[in-house]
C-alpha cells in the first residue's frame, strides 16, 4: 500500500511539474515567430495590431483596451501602469516586462 501511495505521489508531482512548465499557445507563437530577435514594444505608441502580435497573452481585445486606456488617460508613465487596464494583471505584466518600453 505504501509503495502505491509513493507511486501515485510521484505521478501527481510529475504531472504537476509538466503542467507548470508547459508554455501557453500564445507564448509558443511569440517565441517561435520571433526567435532570436529582441522584441520591444512601446506601449505609448504601439497600435492594436502590434500589441496583439508582440505581447505574450495579449489578444485583440486586450490590445484594444490598452489603446483605449491610453487615449482616455494619456501616456503610461511607468510600466506598472499597464495593470490599470482591465484584464491585465501582475502575471501578464511579468511575462512581458522585458518587452515593454515607454
Amino acid at each position: 500500500m505504501l509503495t502505491l501511495i509513493k507511486q501515485m505521489s510521484l505521478i501527481i508531482f510529475t504531472a504537476t511539474l509538466c503542467f507548470m512548465t508547459l508554455p501557453t499557445l500564445a507564448e509558443d507563437i511569440a517565441t517561435d515567430e520571433y526567435q532570436g530577435i529582441e522584441i520591444v514594444v512601446n506601449i505609448n505608441t504601439a497600435d492594436v495590431e502590434e500589441l496583439d502580435k508582440l505581447l505574450v497573452g495579449v489578444g485583440p481585445s486586450k490590445a484594444q483596451a490598452i489603446v483605449e486606456f491610453r487615449e482616455q488617460n494619456g501616456a503610461f508613465t511607468k510600466v506598472e501602469d499597464l495593470m490599470l487596464v482591465k484584464g491585465i494583471g501582475q502575471s501578464l505584466l511579468k511575462k512581458n516586462q522585458p518587452r515593454i518600453r515607454l
